[in-house]
């Protein structure tokens, strides 16, 4: 039974070569007769409020200097996948995890939303993976690097005056 539904899988429904099955017509496919449309991003008949735009556009800043800003203004800077309340990988989320056993503020930015801030961020630390975090105003790494400096007790070092400066403040 079992190779009676594999040979069926490879050879196609109807003895059709699978691999041949999908045509492309004008912005519309067709896959085992049923029909699909995709739409081009830039496609003018696409409505303004759907094609894709850089969130950052209006800014009068350069890319690097909006990184160059935030690492500045934010005594803990991350970026991330997803934001700290919903982040949207492992990685991320260990990250956040750590840094908030602290009780710091943390600031983040979602890399997801902006490829083009995504890749300044790698230009700007020469650091090729994500999260990136920034404590007052220097690269630390990624989230293997925090839990390592986490279990031995640089991190606790590291963020005391900005845990110190927050419980003041309350």
């Amino acid at each position: 039974m079992a190779r009676l539904l594999s040979n069926i899988i490879l050879k196609g429904i109807g003895g059709y070569p699978v691999a041949n099955s999908a045509r492309i017509i004008s912005g519309s496919s067709y896959q085992n007769g049923m029909k699909y449309f995709s739409t081009v991003p830039n496609d003018p008949d696409t409505h303004e409020d759907f094609r894709p735009s850089s969130k950052l556009e209006s800014h009068s800043l350069s890319l690097k200097d909006i990184v160059e800003q935030d690492v500045k203004d934010n005594p803990v800077m991350i970026y991330m996948k997803g934001v700290p309340d919903f982040p949207q990988c492992g990685f991320s989320s260990l990250a956040v995890r750590v840094l908030r056993h602290y009780n710091v503020p943390i600031s983040a930015r979602n890399i997801l939303e902006d490829p083009e801030i995504k890749n300044a961020v790698k230009g700007f630390s020469s650091w090729p993976t994500f999260p990136q975090i920034f404590i007052k105003g220097e690269f630390i790494g990624g989230s293997d690097i925090i839990l390592t400096m986490h279990q031995n007790g640089e991190l606790k070092e590291k963020l005391k005056d900005i845990a110190s400066s927050v419980e003041k403040s309350e």
